[in-house]
């Protein structure tokens, strides 16, 4: 493992235990080198997947990259970072079980938006107001009506007259 603060390849492992959901390694590593110390996670890779973006471009998927754009979405939210950790966790999981080694960025948005749903609200609109690109106030509108539909249990509603 090289070294975030010298490039240097002499790295030792200093502490080595799972994460909470068992879904990674930590590992506490020391360098040799430069004395500096950081921490790497070891994870599971069932495939490799690649996203096939709107415009039709393909790129590796990175997990860091959904966990960025989850975390953005519930900042300052009142949602534990270990609920964040599993539901990014269980999609990347979903995605790599699916089978396919192709998937589109529109499906990763759903799944993401699905599951901030069940986080946090204000999270789940923040996050469909970049993924739709929202450009108007109406916008915002329609996704709260649907989501106050969804809040409403059926059967405890007035009957329509």
């Amino acid at each position: 493992m090289r070294c975030p603060y010298c490039g240097g390849e002499d790295t030792q492992v200093k502490d080595s235990r799972p994460t909470e959901d068992n879904t990674a390694i930590r590992r506490r590593r020391v360098c040799q080198t430069c004395g500096g110390r950081f921490t790497t996670f070891e994870r599971v890779q069932l495939r490799e997947l690649t996203v096939i973006k709107r415009n039709g471009r393909r790129v590796p998927f990175d997990r860091e990259k959904l966990m960025r754009s989850v975390l953005i979405a519930t900042r300052k939210r009142p949602v534990e970072p270990e609920r964040i950790e599993r539901m990014v966790s269980g999609l990347v999981r979903q995605l790599e079980s699916s089978g396919e080694s192709d998937v589109v960025a529109e499906d990763i948005g759903h799944l993401v938006m699905e599951g901030l749903k069940t986080l946090d609200d204000v999270a789940y609109v923040r996050f469909a107001s970049v993924y739709k690109n929202f450009r108007e106030a109406k916008d915002f509108e329609a996704l709260l009506d649907e989501l106050s539909d969804a809040d409403v249990d059926p059967l405890m509603m007035p009957p329509r007259t």
